[in-house]
């Protein structure tokens, strides 16, 4: 018999702890009305032994809706339903959603939804469905009208801007939380305060994320970790630039300096004039780090793998990001996907976080605000040739180097007083 090691899946929860993971399901696969350029998951159908395009069907749908809630044991079941472009499936699907949460729901926990769309699909039928059943809904917008129709774009190449600008509006109107999910690319990164102030002022949000696009070249057909580290650029060289014609990443991609002047300056705005009102995740989860509390985001936290993927299949993987053949870690139809969330497997992943920073890394004084950030995104060397150096790094550093002083006081002054709840995002 083997012997029990750190991987083996009783070591991520201690006895008696109740079983807290997240699974985002994607109840319509790669399949989405839309095509933006940067867009890492509809090559997800010409995956070689992927999940390929394709709709949930009924069954598999109440099985994961069953065990997803039979797997977690805390108070709060998170349903998030991602794409692809999950309204595609249409309305009576998630009104089946609803009667099979209710039907497996325990009377001990609070089932949550949230829905992530582009937004062009919404009319008044879904917002008064979404109101109703207390959904969060994360809006895909990229910034004013030039900067958002750069990118997302129609099958047919259309702009999509006034639609999903419609879509806020309507949600607005029926009092429908939303959160803007905010794709930073080439493009845009080098103007924040015109993507910042159109949020806040023109579509009025007040829960904002952005999002970082870095994609490895090959990104298509090649799993993070899954190419030559020999190959990869060190930091500094003229190949981590997005706009080198053998950059590292694909030419859409932002660049890392950008992304640091990007934080710095939307965090000077919000210093001045949102501070208290307006929720920026990449903000808040730096004070809520400094406060002492775990991470709000799952990229900086010092492991991962407690944020699943369910494939309109039911295949199950890693994490979004990794959902390639090589991080599949089973199916809802031959195994409880509590089994897999804790399994040897997605164990051994969560703690390869940790353990495959670099030693620039561990010797860095941002350490435990970063954590190296996203694993997939290391896809540099560092100056001493070592691999694992995160693409963002510089630009992490940049903004660090510039916003922690005040969170600092802000953490200060947050010590002094009660805390207000740290927002739903």
């Amino acid at each position: 018999m083997r012997a029990p090691d750190k991987y083996d899946a009783p070591s991520m929860v201690p006895a008696g702890a109740p079983h807290r993971f997240h699974v985002m399901a994607k109840p319509a696969g790669s399949a989405c009305n839309l095509d933006c350029a940067y867009c890492f998951y509809l090559s997800k159908a010409d995956l070689p032994q992927g999940p390929g395009p394709g709709r949930m069907s009924d069954e598999t749908l109440e099985t994961f809706i069953r065990q997803y809630i039979e797997g977690v044991t805390a108070g709060d079941v998170v349903f998030s339903w991602q794409g692809g472009e999950p309204t595609l499936r249409g309305l009576d699907f998630f009104k089946k959603i609803i009667e099979l949460e209710k039907k497996y729901a325990k009377p001990s926990q609070r089932i949550q939804n949230d829905l992530q769309t582009n937004g062009t699909l919404l009319n008044e039928e879904w917002a008064a469905f979404l109101k109703e059943n207390n959904f969060l809904v994360g809006l895909s917008i990229d910034g004013p009208r030039e900067l958002h129709d750069r990118y997302r774009v129609t099958k047919g190449g259309e702009p999509t801007f006034e639609k999903v600008f419609q879509a806020a509006k309507l949600l607005q109107r029926f009092g429908v939380p939303f959160n803007t999910l905010t794709c930073i690319n080439r493009f845009n990164a080098r103007r924040p305060l015109d993507v910042y102030r159109f949020l806040r002022r023109e579509l009025g949000s007040t829960h904002l994320q952005f999002i970082p696009i870095v994609e490895y070249r090959d990104f298509k057909r090649t799993a993070p970790h899954r190419w030559d580290d020999a190959s990869l650029p060190m930091d500094g060289a003229p190949e981590t630039h997005p706009d080198h014609p053998q950059s590292v990443v694909t030419d859409w991609s932002v660049d890392a300096e950008d992304w640091g002047y990007f934080l710095s300056r939307i965090f000077d705005e919000w210093l001045s004039r949102d501070i208290g009102k307006v929720f920026v995740n990449q903000i808040e989860t730096l004070v809520a780090q400094h406060l002492g509390m775990p991470s709000q985001m799952c990229v900086y936290s010092e492991t991962c793998g407690k944020g699943l993927a369910v494939e309109n299949d039911g295949s199950v993987y890693a994490c979004d990001h990794y959902v390639y053949p090589e991080y599949r870690l089973g199916n809802i139809h031959e195994m409880r996907v509590g089994q897999m969330a804790f399994s040897r497997n997605q164990v051994k992943f969560a703690y390869a976080k940790n353990e495959a920073l670099p030693k620039y890394c561990r010797e860095c004084s941002f350490l435990t605000d970063c954590w190296g950030e996203c694993p997939k995104n290391r896809i540099l060397r560092t100056v001493d040739g070592e691999p694992g150096l995160n693409y963002l790094c510089r630009g992490f550093k940049r903004y660090f180097e510039h916003a922690l002083p005040e969170i600092d006081r802000i953490v200060a002054d947050l010590r002094s007083r009660p805390l207000r709840p740290i927002s739903r995002m």
